[in-house]
């Protein structure tokens, strides 16, 4: 089982399918919400960029480097969001949760601590992880918020760690989960989303 294959998964709010071509018209229609693209901080691709970042993660996943899949909830059956395995670091047994994003209509309804439940449960008891990670910009508190929820442990901060594409730099924040803090983070996410059934 490799660290960059992306089977379905499946949860009753949620399914991640492996991504393909085929979701780009829904992930266009989701991202024009709010124009999400236009956030300085992020890096969500425009309606017209979609297909070329749907081609981008597959290439990832072809080279062995990424795990793609689309956010699709079970109540629409249409793809809302995007998120992906990525830093696979098979040797020691790390990767990273990250490249996500989700439709303005999806937030807040349960449908992203689904995913990450999901995601978790496959980065810890099937791949057999030692670590999880998550990265975000300084300035995307909203994201910050939801990896702490998550009960994700704020690693530290890499202070002008990438050069972004207006010149900016952006300041890193790394969290993690370790794989004798997983039971504890499953038992939160499961509460918390047994309040939405």
């Amino acid at each position: 089982m490799s660290f960059a294959d992306n089977p379905d998964l499946t949860h009753p709010l949620v399914r991640l399918e492996p991504l393909s071509p085929s979701h780009r018209d829904d992930l266009s229609d989701a991202v024009r919400d709010g124009d999400l693209w236009r956030t300085w901080y992020t890096s969500i691709p425009s309606p017209s960029g979609m297909e070329a970042e749907i081609e981008r993660r597959l290439s990832l996943q072809f080279e062995g480097l990424m795990a793609p899949w689309a956010i699709v909830p079970t109540s629409t059956g249409r793809a809302v969001g995007m998120t992906t395995f990525m830093n696979l670091d098979e040797p020691n047994r790390r990767l990273e949760i990250g490249s996500t994003w989700l439709g303005r209509a999806a937030q807040g309804t349960g449908v992203n601590p689904a995913a990450k439940l999901l995601l978790l449960t496959r980065a810890f008891e099937e791949l057999e992880c030692i670590a999880v990670e998550f990265r975000t910009h300084w300035h995307n508190r909203q994201s910050r918020e939801a990896i702490a929820r998550l009960g994700a442990k704020q690693d530290g901060v890499l202070r002008s760690h990438q050069i972004l594409s207006d010149g900016s730099r952006r300041d890193t924040v790394v969290f993690s989960i370790l794989e004798d803090e997983w039971p504890s983070v499953r038992n939160g996410l499961l509460a918390r989303l047994a309040t939405r059934k």
